[in-house]
């Protein structure tokens, strides 16, 4: 009788620990998606000046987008009000929220996984030591963001060709870019700059949560009773700089590399990423390989703030919700 009893013990607490589990991946995605897409929404003037400054050095243009003639932030601003009217600075972002939604979604997710993955390969032992804490938050960040952003990369190269157009419209709409891609440059015309992309991704998305979860850990441990969406919104913006700066050189050449051949047009690069690299460095110097990183920082440090404080505010939220 105690036997058959404890194994119904033992099959409702199976049952109900999967509940929770699927309860938390739930809240996760939910709250991870939804982050993403706020975030970005929020940001999304600074993202459409951040990539036409990026293709500024280009010797073409789609939609006569390179050349822009007087490489200021306030006069580009204010050519796109006047020229394309002030919804412009929104062109692309419905193929950036169809894309953020489920990148973020999957990143954050994928983010726990592989920590709690981590976790369990390195033992409890390492939590107290904040170097091994360290490591496992960069490796779970870059394995996370290399995921999502190799599932969701077709959709990352529409949203930069659509922001990238100025007074022609060459892409009409999503369908339009996907189908004009793939007819004129092939199914891997669709992947484009992958190789830029997980290089330049994996340590920006790893440096991010590593330096976000260190500043977080170090804060709360201080002054345990402030808001944790003011120390989220805080240590996300930080933490966004830390990464951007390192990684923006590889995001500029992402962004060059899909945007080459567009519209029958000549490529400047058609090589490597290596080679493009050198290219951009030889031609424009180190400023080049920096040039639009004004408008990131404008950018970076809300939208990461905000998709922290996001995350986490949802996140809880939700999983009170869910767990009624």
């Amino acid at each position: 009788m105690d036997a058959r009893v404890g194994t119904v013990v033992e099959g409702g607490q199976r049952v109900l620990n999967n509940q929770q589990s699927q309860i938390g991946t739930v809240s996760q995605l939910l709250a991870g998606g939804l982050a993403g897409a706020f975030g970005k929404t929020c940001t999304a003037p600074l993202s459409r000046l951040t990539i036409l400054f990026q293709v500024q050095g280009m010797h073409f243009d789609v939609g006569h987008v390179a050349a822009l003639s007087k490489p200021s932030l306030l006069y580009e601003a204010q050519r796109i009000v006047n020229e394309e009217g002030f919804r412009a600075f929104w062109k692309g972002n419905l193929v950036t929220i169809a894309h953020r939604l489920p990148y973020s979604a999957v990143n954050f997710y994928t983010y726990e996984c592989y920590k709690n993955l981590l976790h369990s390969v390195l033992g409890e032992n390492h939590r107290t030591k904040t170097s091994s804490d360290i490591f496992v938050h960069f490796v779970s960040g870059g394995m996370s963001g290399m995921t999502a952003a190799s599932t969701l990369y077709p959709l990352d190269l529409v949203r930069t060709r659509l922001a990238a157009q100025r007074n022609v419209i060459y892409y009409k709409g999503i369908s339009h870019a996907f189908s004009t891609i793939s007819r004129e440059e092939g199914f891997f015309g669709m992947y484009r700059g992958l190789g830029a992309t997980l290089l330049g991704v994996g340590p920006s998305i790893a440096l991010s949560f590593s330096v976000y979860e260190s500043l977080r850990s170090s804060w709360k441990s201080h002054r345990p009773d402030d808001s944790t969406a003011m120390v989220s919104l805080a240590c996300g913006s930080l933490s966004g700089i830390v990464s951007s700066t390192a990684t923006f050189p590889l995001d500029l050449v992402r962004r060059r590399m899909q945007l080459e051949g567009v519209g029958g047009r000549p490529r400047v690069y058609n090589t490597s990423l290596f080679r493009t690299f050198g290219h951009i460095f030889r031609n424009e110097g180190i400023r080049g390989l920096y040039r639009g990183i004004l408008p990131e920082y404008y950018k970076v440090v809300p939208g990461v703030g905000i998709v922290f404080m996001t995350y986490e505010t949802l996140k809880t939220l939700l999983s009170s919700f869910l767990n009624r």
